[in-house]
């Protein structure tokens, strides 16, 4: 049997322990963290949405959203903290009236966009002290995302928001989402809509319309469960499954000429989103192209054989996850939900376990990749003390050598790994080490 030496070592006042040898189990990179910001009620009012961005002076500007039953009608949801000490201590900023917001540098500007059924933004003009009025950029229309990533090109910002484009799903409608990137010059005021492009929309239920009951669309597992079309239903009691779907989306662009995907023109952007199938382990896959009159266009992508590659292998792409590029090392970054146990029966799941096999919130996951495609395991990154415990739906930022995560957590308080009580700040260090 193979041994293990463990080695203690005084660094900086601070005991580090190890194993001399290969073959110890996998200890997680960043358990510890700093609360950001927590429940005043866990059982009725859940932290929701966690975003981060870096400033160039190394200002760290964070932001989440409040749900639940516990709020006070009208009250603002949204928060936005800041921190100049790396993240060990937080101020609270603001707060703002719409949910599932980033927040991003665009020039001079700092901005928060999210939605309030339409979309809407603020702005702050001196790093995140001050904030100016929120200004909505629709009308009348349904929105959905979270704080995913965002991509710079071309002299502009490019994000996705998510719109319902149809209503006849009876349950969650990721199946009606359409994700829609959105253009705008990073030297506009961001504010005004008349600044910002919209892609043409392009839903899932629009891709493959009758996945769900076409006999003839087979063996490649999705949909994993028997989620009819239009109300969606496991059969299993509590643990529902909606109509497929896909949600959450990043956004990037490939640099590699070498790759298949490659645009020398740059006005090719990829959409990777979560994909709600009830199985794991693969994101859904759009693009969109820019024409030469500067409308956008959305479509499925084609492999060399001419197939269309609506899905694509990505660890955690049935949760919500984030992706970063690094231009210090031409990799993306993968941050997502580790999936342990799908394939146990619904109906067997503990107690404590949120929804279907698919929905494991409690351990998080750090990837790196050169394609998007293939990826290889950089570690975990934090895991909570049991299943209803949330690391999840997290974002990250450079910070020099480390990243920062932000993540939608939970402690024995939390309601469930869905509805968690905090939101917390984990350091990564020497990420890049982590390449192999």
């Amino acid at each position: 049997m193979k041994k293990s030496i463990i080695l203690c070592a005084l660094v900086a006042g601070t005991i580090k322990w190890g194993l001399a040898e290969t073959g110890s189990p996998v200890r997680p990179l960043a358990n510890d963290f700093v609360v950001i910001c927590e429940s005043p009620s866990p059982e009725d009012i859940y932290c929701y949405t966690p975003g981060i961005v870096r400033l160039d002076n190394g200002r760290l500007v964070a932001t989440m959203d409040f749900g639940g039953k516990g709020l006070k009608k009208g009250e603002p949801r949204g928060r936005v903290f800041t921190s100049d000490d790396r993240g060990q201590t937080w101020q609270l900023r603001t707060s703002f009236a719409f949910n599932h917001a980033r927040p991003f540098v665009a020039g001079k500007a700092l901005y928060v966009l999210g939605q309030a059924s339409d979309l809407r933004v603020i702005r702050s003009d001196d790093g995140g002290n001050t904030w100016g009025e929120a200004a909505d950029l629709t009308e009348k229309q349904y929105w959905h995302q979270s704080a995913c990533n965002l991509c710079y090109a071309n002299g502009c910002v490019y994000l996705v928001m998510e719109r319902r484009v149809t209503r006849n799903i009876k349950a969650w409608p990721v199946g009606e989402l359409a994700p829609v990137l959105m253009r705008g010059r990073v030297d506009a005021d961001l504010t005004k809509k008349e600044n910002w492009s919209f892609a043409s929309e392009l839903s899932f239920h629009d891709t493959i319309p009758n996945i769900e009951t076409d006999p003839a669309i087979d063996y490649f597992g999705v949909p994993f469960y028997p989620s009819s079309y239009p109300s969606g239903y496991t059969g299993v009691p509590r643990r529902n499954s909606a109509p497929i779907g896909w949600l959450e989306t990043n956004v990037v662009q490939f640099q590699d000429p070498d790759h298949y995907w490659y645009d020398p023109s740059g006005k090719t952007f990829h959409l990777w989103a979560r994909a709600h199938t009830g199985g794991t382990g693969y994101a859904a896959v759009a693009k969109v192209v820019e024409n030469e009159d500067g409308t956008m266009t959305t479509m499925l992508e084609q492999v060399p054989s001419g197939k269309t590659a609506l899905f694509l292998p990505c660890p955690g792409g049935q949760m919500r996850f984030h992706v970063l590029y690094d231009e210090a090392t031409k990799l993306f970054w993968l941050l997502s939900s580790q999936a342990t146990d799908s394939m146990t029966r619904a109906d067997r799941l503990p107690e404590n376990r949120y929804n279907l096999p698919n929905n494991e919130r409690h351990r998080l996951q750090l990837h790196f990749s050169k394609n998007m495609v293939d990826w290889c395991f950089a570690g975990l990154v934090a895991v909570g003390n049991s299943a209803g415990e949330g690391r999840h739906y997290a974002s990250m930022v450079i910070d020099g050598e480390n990243l920062c995560v932000v993540s939608r957590s939970g402690d024995s308080r939390a309601r469930n790994a869905h509805d968690g009580n905090l939101i917390t700040f984990h350091t990564i260090k020497n990420f890049r080490g982590l390449i192999y």
